[in-house]
Parts: C-alpha cells; structure tokens; sequence
C-alpha cells in the first residue's frame, strides 16, 4: 500500500490514449471509459469539460499515449494539444502529468517525458504494494511487459525503445486487425492465407469465445455494422475472403481459437525475454486481456497475480488512470 495515501472520489486520475480515454478515482468509487478516437474529430474537449462539470475534482492527474495518434505531426504536437484539452477543462492548479520515469512532471522537465507514460504510473503502484514482478497490461490495443525491481521499473522511456526491447507488444484485445495477427489460418481444406485487409478485429474473436461480451466491444467495428456473433461472424469470415455461405461456422470459430492461440504465443515470447532478462517469475497481470496474460503465464510456469483480483475487475480494465489517481493521492502539496 502507497504510505500516505488519502483514498477521494475527488482524486481521479485520466489515462488519455489514441482511442479510449479512461478515469478513474483514487478510491475506486468511479470507473469510467470514453470512446474518444482523436484523429477523428474528436470530442475530447467537449468530453473533458463535461468530465470537470459532472465531477468537479480538487485533483487531476494525467498519463498518456495519444501523442502518437497519426492526426498529429510529431508527439510534441500531440502532447501540446492534449495537455490544452486537460488544462481548459480542469484549470492549471488542479492538474498533475506522470511522466515515463513514473513521476510527477516538473516545469522544467522535458515535454516528451509525458510522451507513452501510462505504464510508468501503473508500474510504480504495481512496485510499491505488489514488489518485483512482470507487470502486464493488455488493453484494447498494445500490450505493455513492464519489468519492476525494488519498487522501479526498468523499461526503456519511449513505445520505440520498448519495442526493441519487447516490452511493448503492439496488439490488444479490442483493435488488433487479425490479419497482423495471422497470416495463414488452418482450415478443413489446408492452410489458408488471410487478406491484408481490415476486415476484422480481435474484438470479433473475442466475443465469438465469448470473452468479451457486446458491452465490452467499445471499438468501432471493421465493417462499420453491429456487434452481435453473427456480424462478427461476417467479419471473420472476410478475413478469408469468404461469406457465411462458404464457410461453416465450426471453422469460423476455429479461426477465433487461432487468434487467441498466437496473441498468447506472441505474448509468453516477450514476457519470456523480459523477464529472462531481468531474473523474474511473476507476473502482475491487468486489462481487458488479463485472460491472455493468466494462459501465457501457466505456459512459463510463473506466479501469477490479477489485478482483478486484487483491485476489482474494472479498476483493472483502467489500471494506468486508477494509479495516477493513487499516485496523486499521496503526493505532498
């Protein structure tokens, strides 16, 4: 347990990404997720403002992941227009950033610190109440493998350098077009090549295995139609350029088993290396996805702990928002 920390509806913390905006107070009291795409008219200013409004936090803190959103040119760019949202909203005074090191962002510090830094909050509360582990977060879009030693993380700063170092895994449960994923299937005829189109997503997979029901697919859909198992059902079959009249549902859901089976492959690969690397054998596990991180870990054979488990299911659906509002709790003022 962070020392000193003063559980407040009135705390909350923002986790300000690409796609979702997600808030959460320091006492678990309000969970919230916006879908908020910013490279497509957004809404984030209205959405904030209406946020400040409903709420009326004393405290605000910050992480993001949104600079990276092809609207804007550089990252800079994308920092200095979400920060313009946050402080409209909220006003200067009542506003704090968590930047990549974990920490508190002072004037003087690099604006690009605040660049990717919703892990780094994570990571830090992970640290101080669970220890020395792999912490995993898989979202709806990436999946963060996050080494922790002595209450500190060891990743690298930037999505870049993560990548290199695999602790970054670009796919999520939600918004992963499948064939990035795959890109042949195993079908009752042979192997099969999939279109490199965005025919379907991971959401489609997942709610056809039934580990995410209609309400959790927050996302558009790949084809603009609903969110029932059988327009996902369309769309996995357009991933082989098929329709429901040419392919037999059996195989459709063999496909859904086949996108699970390599995200967890692909998965366990990086949390190998990270924690091979960094001599650990547990993992710390949050998300939409944490069912991908529970598979991946028995495969290794490493403890695992949920962060479901431990905070609440929806508290871990918005883990990085619900630590900086832990985070902002505790910090002198």
């Amino acid at each position: 347990m962070i020392k000193g920390s003063k559980m407040n509806s009135k705390i909350i913390g923002l986790d300000i990404g690409g796609a979702n905006t997600k808030l959460a107070s320091s006492d678990g009291t309000i969970v919230e997720l916006h879908y908020l795409p910013l490279w497509k008219n957004t809404r984030l200013p209205e959405v904030l403002k209406e946020i400040a409004q409903q709420l009326q936090p004393e405290k605000v803190a910050i992480v993001m992941t949104g600079e990276l959103a092809d609207c804007f040119e550089d990252k800079e760019q994308g920092i200095r227009f979400i920060k313009s949202c946050v402080d409209s909203a909220f006003g200067l005074s009542k506003v704090s950033y968590i930047n990549s090191l974990g920490r508190f962002q002072s004037e003087t510090d690099d604006m690009r610190e605040l660049a990717a830094a919703n892990w780094a909050a994570s990571a830090r509360l992970i640290g101080e109440d669970i220890g020395d582990c792999v912490f995993v977060d898989v979202g709806s879009t990436t999946s963060d493998i996050i080494p922790i030693l002595s209450g500190e993380h060891k990743a690298g700063l930037t999505d870049f350098e993560r990548l290199v170092r695999s602790e970054l895994v670009y796919a999520g449960t939600l918004r992963t077009n499948l064939s990035a994923l795959l890109e042949k299937v195993k079908l009752e005829r042979g192997w099969c090549r999939t279109a490199s189109e965005l025919f379907a997503t991971t959401a489609d997979a997942y709610l056809l295995l039934g580990k995410i029901d209609e309400s959790m697919y927050t996302c558009e859909t790949a084809d603009g139609a609903g969110r029932s198992k059988t327009d996902a059902m369309r769309r996995l079959a357009r991933l082989v350029c098929a329709d429901l009249s040419e392919i037999r549902e059996e195989e459709i859901y063999e496909i859904a088993n086949q996108v699970k089976e390599k995200q967890i492959s692909v998965l366990a690969e990086a949390i190998s290396e990270v924690a091979e690397k960094n001599k650990l054998k547990r993992i710390a596990a949050a998300g939409l996805g944490e069912f991908l991180i529970k598979e991946a870990a028995e495969r290794l054979g490493f403890e695992y702990i949920s962060v479901s488990e431990h905070w609440g299911k929806e508290i871990s659906k918005v883990f990085p928002a619900y630590a900086a509002a832990r985070l902002l709790a505790c910090k002198p003022f």
